[in-house]
């Protein structure tokens, strides 16, 4: 029994032929597409309580649908009490089908549920085709157990694409489903 995310499928019957008409490609090799969703989690208080970063790794692993790992700092910083090596955040990559289902539940389920929403950024590429989103609360997603929660903290949500320009990043999310501003 093979099983395709429904975003995969909508990927190849739609998104392709409404990016090679909008864009005029000769070939279905060079319309972009979606690489991988790299989910972040910078947890500044683990250096004074080991057991935050332990929780954070487990929210970001129910989130993702995927172990998440730990971050290390990589030099010395007096100023901040910070040592090399010491945990300071999670992050974890998707890609593939846990991907397109991230994503899904993403535009579907979490987006909807953020106060006051009235569509994310437009100002977040990278000027090579990649998306940065960022969320400030993770109580967004229904993975989590409001009882469990005991600091709010925001996440980093990268997304890569092959896309050369911005303006073909934007095309291809926009036609996943990502509820951008209207005003550009």
């Amino acid at each position: 029994m093979n099983y395709t995310p429904s975003l995969k499928v909508k990927y190849s019957d739609e998104i392709v032929p409404a990016l090679m008409q909008q864009f005029n490609y000769k070939s279905i090799m060079e319309v972009p597409r979606l690489m991988k969703i790299s989910i972040n989690q910078g947890v500044g208080n683990a250096i004074s309580d080991k057991k935050m970063l332990d929780l954070t790794v487990e929210e970001l692993s129910n989130i993702a649908g995927q172990r998440a790992v730990k971050t290390l700092s990589k030099k010395d910083i007096s100023n901040f009490k910070l040592r090399k090596g010491v945990g300071i955040g999670a992050r974890v990559t998707l890609r593939r089908e846990r991907m397109y289902e991230f994503l899904e539940r993403l535009v579907n389920v979490s987006l909807p549920r953020v106060r006051d929403f009235r569509g994310i950024n437009n100002k977040g590429f990278d000027g090579k085709g990649n998306y940065n989103l960022g969320i400030k609360e993770q109580l967004i997603f229904p993975e989590i157990v409001m009882d469990k929660v005991t600091r709010i903290q925001g996440m980093n949500i990268t997304f890569v694409t092959t896309a050369k320009t911005d303006a073909e990043a934007y095309a291809l999310l926009k036609e996943f489903g990502l509820p951008f501003k209207t005003d550009k």
